[in-house]
């Protein structure tokens, strides 16, 4: 694709490293679809046919391709239960909302595109559940060939387990054939938790009337397709069945593949739930369902829209990977395009009850728990830089919530529940007590991200609409922030740590960014309290943290250190709390402790947070800098054993997985930009 060449041609401009970034064939895994928690498929190997494809915990879901050219049977994607060759994957290659794997074999070349248009921009566009697989096929050896392309999706796709019973049927869509599956128990916002698939929704094979294809619900049909080149003439009707034993739906397209010219086809990969998430008892559509849309009309829609989707996502990645390749160069930008996906596809995006749009993560692989506000806060770089209105749709269900006289605490809350029914804290002491809450955390996580918000956005419409919440927050770390309690931060799975220097950073700058929305909404009395309070506590910081040529990990630690990652926040809205030497002097320090595959995020333990490496890199004011701090993070990419969806939590020296993956907090890694273009930089 144009794509390719593009990057291709502007990596010549830049360092060899750059070039070994527009080429890299190897990632931790490979996003094939990417939309919410439930509808997440990906590669978790080198090569597509090197294992089946599986959801982002980790279970299979196969999807299985096959390609006979000439007569002779290969395979592009899935492992076979038989003998059939796998076509040679000559390259991969993933920008921000493609995948493109190109294939060669009997002398044909298959390129393979997943598009995901996740725009950020176009909520629209964003909120529709389709996917769509375009295949490019031409000939290697300039000669005509006959090809018959086997696309076959198991009905796993669309179930939580595989011994889930289902049903298949077909219907006729807008002049498409659409093969369909879903769960007999059909079991709507029944369940919540952290692994786990759909008990909800059916799985869609769009195919366009144009493509001229045979599809199938048949048993046996990639057997029957690598013996003949055909499928089965009649649909299986032997259910509901248990989803491992059930029917693939199939799709099968006959090309005459001329010498020099390349035959392109396309399907659309769907996934439709009636409800998306309970929030407060009320149980919310999907965005795209919001004006009572029905699958037909929006299956219709996205097919007819395929060209126009199909540019506008080709120029949105062109012109983001220049973007993000000036930014920070080529690891920065490997690491970008691989968290662009994975971040939007850990929420669930649905309707309020006036229509409006609300945003919810889920912590996967963490407790499962939705709407974290300390996920939310590493996060929201990726969306204050492409669109601050789905911050805000995040943002709203916690305040709401907060609002409450349920919600009795002077701080913020830590969650809404566990995905994906949002009806309240469940994390440590919930509603209860204050046990295991992270006060100083969470309420310095709210201040800073709408302050940031409101810059980005030009106005101070939400806090002026949460005002009084605001104000007891702000109030809570005045009396808690400098010296914190023995609480937890957003690395809990450290524990609890009392003088924590990094956590009264966040709180000194919280206080400050308050001060920035006072002075907005008009309250100059509070305005210069709590800028004049801000000030007077980074005074006492610096006393209370120095230790020689660098910062205590806590105040009353000798020979400690941690990443002062929260001190970006000071860069990023301006506020000047601390002074330079600060920074620069942990700066320079990080640098005698890094390790193979990145930077420790403290000196109890070789493990790290990505997202923060990221944060504490982009304090730097030059760019040697900077790159000494990302550049193992490439090394980290190519070397690391765990092969998942990008975890932020590993370990420097060996590169293994401590835990979490698939999470939406590595849109942190866009913080660089962010940095770079500022607030309300559009």
């Amino acid at each position: 694709m144009a794509i390719k060449t593009f990057v291709a041609a502007l990596a010549a401009l830049l360092p060899l490293s750059a070039a070994a970034f527009a080429q890299n064939e190897r990632n931790p895994a490979t996003p094939l679809i990417a939309f919410d928690p439930y509808f997440s498929v990906w590669s978790m190997a080198d090569h597509l046919t090197d294992q089946n494809t599986r959801h982002w915990t980790g279970t299979e879901m196969p999807m299985r391709g096959y390609l006979r050219v000439d007569g002779n049977a290969y395979r592009w994607m899935g492992r076979s239960p038989g003998s059939v060759a796998a076509m040679e994957q000559k390259a991969l290659h993933v920008t921000p909302t493609q995948t493109e794997y190109t294939f060669e074999g009997g002398g044909v070349r298959l390129q393979a595109i997943f598009l995901s248009p996740s725009l950020p921009n176009d909520l629209e566009l964003l909120a529709r559940p389709v996917t769509y697989l375009t295949w490019q096929i031409s000939a290697t050896d300039s000669k005509p060939h006959a090809v018959e392309l086997y696309l076959g999706v198991d009905t796993r796709i669309a179930v939580d387990s595989p011994d889930q019973q289902v049903t298949w049927h077909r219907a006729r869509v807008g002049g498409m054939d659409v093969l369909s599956a879903g769960s007999v128990e059909q079991r709507a916002l029944a369940r919540a938790g952290d692994n786990l698939r759909a008990d909800w929704g059916y799985f869609h094979l769009a195919v366009p009337a144009e493509t001229q294809a045979i599809t199938s619900i048949g048993a046996d049909s990639a057997a029957v397709f690598l013996k003949s080149g055909n499928l089965p003439q009649d649909d299986d009707l032997d259910q509901p069945r248990a989803a491992d034993r059930s029917p693939q739906l199939a799709v099968e397209m006959k090309l005459q593949v001329p010498a020099s010219q390349t035959v392109e086809r396309h399907v659309g990969l769907a996934f439709t739930q009636p409800l998306a998430i309970e929030y407060l008892n009320r149980r919310l559509k999907p965005y795209w369902a919001r004006d009572g849309k029905t699958p037909q009309a929006m299956l219709t829609q996205a097919m007819q829209e395929y060209a126009a989707v199909a540019k506008r996502s080709k120029d949105f990645d062109e012109k983001l990977t220049a973007k993000l390749l000036k930014d920070g160069g080529p690891v920065y930008a490997r690491l970008a395009t691989l968290a662009f996906r994975q971040t939007l596809a850990a929420n669930g995006l649905a309707a309020d009850l006036d229509g409006s749009p609300l945003q919810f993560p889920k912590e996967n692989f963490s407790n499962g728990c939705i709407a974290t506000v300390d996920v939310l806060y590493p996060s929201s770089p990726f969306f204050l830089y492409f669109n601050p209105a789905l911050l805000e749709a995040q943002l709203k269900p916690v305040m709401e919530y907060a609002a409450l006289s349920r919600w009795k605490f002077p701080f913020a809350p830590h969650d809404l529940g566990t995905y994906p029914l949002a009806n309240g804290q469940v994390y440590g002491g919930g509603e209860r007590t204050e046990d295991d809450q992270m006060p100083v955390e969470e309420s310095g996580n709210m201040l800073l991200m709408i302050a940031a918000m409101g810059r980005a956005q030009g106005d101070w419409h939400f806090a002026k609409q949460y005002w009084p919440l605001l104000v007891k927050w702000a109030a809570y770390l005045k009396d808690k922030g400098l010296d914190p309690e023995n609480q937890l931060s957003t690395d809990d799975f450290a524990g609890h740590l009392a003088h924590n220097a990094n956590l009264s950073i966040k709180a000194i700058d919280a206080l400050g960014a308050f001060a920035e929305m006072a002075k907005g909404v008009g309250d100059d009395r509070l305005a210069k309290e709590y800028a004049g309070l801000a000030a007077e506590m980074a005074k006492k910081w610096s006393d209370l943290a120095r230790e020689g040529d660098h910062y205590k990990l806590a105040f009353d630690a000798a020979n400690t250190w941690s990443q002062k990652y929260n001190l970006v926040w000071d860069d990023l809205l301006g506020l000047k709390l601390f002074p330079a030497s600060v920074k620069n002097t942990e700066l320079a320090f990080y640098k005698t402790k890094l390790n193979q595959y990145g930077l420790p995020l403290d000196s109890r333990r070789d493990y790290t947070k990505l997202d923060w490496e990221l944060w504490t890199a982009t304090l730097a004011d030059d760019d040697v800098t900077f790159h000494t701090l990302v550049d193992p993070l490439g090394k980290w990419l190519d070397e690391t054993p765990t092969r998942v969806p990008l975890t932020d939590w590993y370990d420097t020296k060996t590169g293994k997985q401590e835990g979490f993956q698939a999470r939406s907090v590595v849109g942190g890694i866009f913080i660089k930009s962010l940095r770079q273009s500022g607030l309300g930089h559009r």
